[in-house]
């Protein structure tokens, strides 16, 4: 077996050209489809996606077939990709695989359908190019993680090479040449920490350049480009270049070939950062336990790992954006509204009374026994303090949608409905569910003439 770790990632992505695929993974690829669309078509009514659909990004339309899904037009692969990878990640719904902080779905499904619908490519050469994709993207991604999150946005570093793998194999590149994909694509990877938690709408856009840099490298390699195969793990490759040092190759191969990353995704209930879902759903179960309301409670106090803090300590957020990053506003939206999904960032939340007089008595702090943890469990500690002068605390071991604590079938279906559902023509969303569940070929998501969003 190769000690080069890329040639390995390639090796396990080009394996998935003829592994069968049981059941588990069967209904994993399906669901993650579904979680795509559910993330990406509201996204596709809202900036910046609609901006940059109107704009001239030096392509054009283009000749092609891919369907961008952002005005519902067949147009280029790369720009499809570009376009629907963007919108994928606007609305904060898109997929997680937890033990690499990455999300997956955003660039790797942009990417593939993008290709797939582009030549006419059937269902299942779609499906397994996205379990390859994500294969080689979730295990570099757990690779890199901690270090390299402290600086750069690894949905869109590691989206690039997961889109490259994914695109390789919907080209027909044999393991060698999706190899060279991936390396030609770790020179194409950006997106760094301060226009993800900065003003700016470039965070958004990251897994669209992921998703279009990718097919670019997967084009290239299949044209007979070559990249530096040691460009992941040589002494000035892109694992120390991104702070992940010589990078964790242990965890990156755990279980290789016994499982697939996608069996094993988090499908995202709370439209906000999941660094903040352990606290939401801790504050819901103390909540629901002790028959609390939002008028009993004099404080809160969040004890969180490192991104809890350094990421989603912001108490005054003033755009929808920023209050999908914000933990105060997010736990006081909760209590208001019940829930934290599309309505909690509408303009009429982000200026509610309500949840703006809870929020200044929400605090965060980081906890280093659950730091240490990091990112293969994401924990919180919450302390109530009541008016009545009662303290209650609780532990939160989990998130609910995570793989130990996974969201069903049938909440997955709720969230396409609710997210997708206004932005779809009448019956299409129905139509839709049940070829990706249930069909056996492309999703195509007509959107032509959808109803307002």
């Amino acid at each position: 077996m190769t000690d080069n770790p890329l040639i390995r990632l390639a090796g396990l992505a080009a394996d998935w050209y003829t592994k069968p695929i049981d059941q588990a993974v069967d209904t994993a690829v399906r669901k993650a489809a579904l979680d795509w669309f559910a993330t990406t078509l509201p996204g596709t009514v809202r900036a910046p996606a609609t901006l940059m659909a109107a704009a001239d990004l030096g392509t054009g339309p283009g000749g092609g077939q891919a369907i961008c899904y952002v005005g519902g037009d067949r147009t280029s692969p790369r720009r499809a990709a570009f376009l629907n990878g963007t919108a994928s990640h606007t609305v904060e719904f898109d997929d997680i695989y937890r033990d690499g902080g990455y999300h997956p779905g955003s660039p790797t499904i942009a990417a593939a359908l993008a290709v797939a619908h582009d030549r006419g490519l059937s269902r299942e050469a779609f499906d397994r190019a996205v379990i390859g994709g994500y294969e080689a993207g979730c295990r570099l991604a757990s690779a890199l993680q901690p270090g390299h999150y402290e600086f750069w946005h690894i949905t869109a570093t590691v989206g690039t090479i997961g889109a490259a793998v994914a695109g390789a194999m919907l080209l027909g590149l044999d393991r060698d040449r999706i190899a060279h994909a991936i390396a030609i694509s770790t020179s194409f990877a950006g997106g760094h920490q301060q226009n993800l938690q900065g003003q700016s709408m470039v965070k958004t856009m990251h897994p669209g350049h992921a998703a279009d840099a990718g097919l670019l490298a997967a084009y290239t390699a299949a044209a007979g480009a070559t990249g530096a195969l040691d460009s992941l793990h040589g002494p000035l490759g892109y694992a120390l270049a991104t702070g992940a040092g010589a990078g964790n190759w242990d965890a990156a191969f755990y279980g290789a070939g016994d499982w697939t990353p996608i069996t094993r995704m988090t499908v995202k209930l709370h439209g906000c950062c999941g660094h903040i879902f352990p606290a939401l759903d801790g504050l819901a179960a103390m909540m629901a336990q002790h028959a609390l309301t939002p008028d009993q409670i004099a404080a809160i106090h969040v004890e969180g790992y490192g991104p809890t803090k350094t990421i989603c300590d912001r108490p005054d957020p003033q755009s929808a954006q920023e209050a999908r990053f914000s933990l105060q506003y997010c736990l006081a939206a909760q209590m208001i509204l019940g829930s934290v999904r599309l309505a909690a960032t509408e303009p009429q939340a982000l200026a509610d009374p309500r949840i703006r007089a809870l929020m200044p008595m929400i605090t965060i702090s980081r906890a280093e026994d659950l730091a240490a943890e990091y990112p293969r469990r994401r924990m919180a500690r919450l302390q109530l303090r009541l008016k009545d002068g009662r303290q209650i605390d609780h532990f939160q071991p989990t998130r609910h949608g995570d793989p130990d604590d996974p969201a069903s079938t049938d909440e997955l279906i709720v969230k396409f409905h609710e997210l997708a559902g206004p932005v779809l023509a009448t019956g299409e969303a129905d139509r839709l569910a049940r070829i990706i569940l249930d069909g056996d070929t492309l999703p195509d998501a007509l959107i032509a003439a959808p109803a307002a969003a």
